[in-house]
């Protein structure tokens, strides 16, 4: 008799890895940590500009800074942030001594 070959589905395995998330492989903790950092930091930068009166230090010095320390620094570090991994740390320290 002849041997009955089991094949793989094609179709389950594609679903398989549709349904995972980009973001599960590559954000870790210090990321989404960095990310509500920026939001807590822009909301108290947009408090800061509500309170008082227009001409106020705190709605046209502090709060400025704040929404630009938010924005431009924490998101950006949010998104690029990323840790090495051992195997990246000892390709790095092979070419920095000079072995390829």
């Amino acid at each position: 008799m002849a041997k009955k070959v089991q094949r793989k589905n094609i179709r389950k395995s594609k679903k398989a890895q549709a349904q995972q998330s980009p973001f599960k492989i590559y954000w870790e903790k210090q990321n989404y940590l960095f990310l509500s950092l920026g939001f807590i930091v822009i909301i108290i930068g947009f408090y800061l500009m509500t309170i008082g009166p227009w001409d106020s230090v705190p709605s046209l010095i502090i709060s400025p800074i704040l929404l630009f320390i938010g924005y431009v620094l924490i998101f950006p570090a949010s998104i690029l942030s990323r840790k090495k991994k051992g195997k990246d740390v000892k390709q790095e320290e092979q070419v920095d001594s000079g072995k390829s």
